[in-house]
């Protein structure tokens, strides 16, 4: 009777031990567009307007963490120094515009992207709209602040994108004609003749 009761003991503590550690080695929620639906994961093209300059450089692009809390860049970086103007990339309504952790943050709702709305965030940003504040495609947000950009090479803004909780690639709202560079070129009409 006391080997059976020890048998039954051990059986339950082992029963324990495999469901804890199936529950702590579980794959956290997915909170990234790597791992998200594909419904959440599409962004419509609906950028008119780098945030700053006219096609900055990408000092460090979007790199999806692996698993919610792994390392990753939740954003783009852009180069951009200190009081460069900061535009809003698309029509939307102010969400947030204050500090962070010290840090000067201005967030926008993006006008007809769903529920949730899709967000953009600047930072570091000295906001020169308030929360509420209605804003068009290409409307100064604020400035680029002196301090507070984590980017060590040069100055940078950095952009983030995202809906609820689900980070996404901020690059995606801009079209195809703002993502390339190098100058527009005039090609000839195929089928026509030049005039003589």
């Amino acid at each position: 009777m006391r080997a059976n009761r020890c048998v039954r003991v051990c059986a339950r503590l082992t029963l324990l031990l495999i469901v804890t550690a199936t529950a702590l080695l579980a794959p956290p929620p997915p909170l990234f567009a790597a791992d998200a639906p594909l419904a959440d994961a599409a962004v419509p093209a609906i950028g008119r307007t780098w945030p700053v300059g006219l096609r900055p450089r990408v000092l460090r692009g979007w790199e999806p963490p692996a698993t919610a809390y792994g390392p990753g860049h939740r954003g783009v970086d852009l180069a951009a120094p200190a009081g460069t103007p900061v535009r809003a990339v698309t029509a939307g309504r102010v969400s947030f515009a204050g500090r962070v952790a010290g840090k000067g943050v201005v967030s926008l709702d993006l006008t007809g992207t769903g529920d949730p709305p899709l967000r953009t965030t600047y930072e570091p940003v000295t906001a020169t709209v308030e929360k509420g504040e209605e804003v068009e495609p290409g409307q100064v947000i604020g400035t680029v602040d002196a301090g507070g950009s984590h980017c060590t090479a040069a100055p940078c803004v950095h952009w983030g994108l995202r809906r609820g909780e689900v980070y996404l690639n901020p690059l995606s709202l801009l079209p195809p004609w703002l993502l390339h560079r190098g100058p527009s070129r005039l090609l000839p009409v195929l089928g026509t003749r030049p005039p003589h």
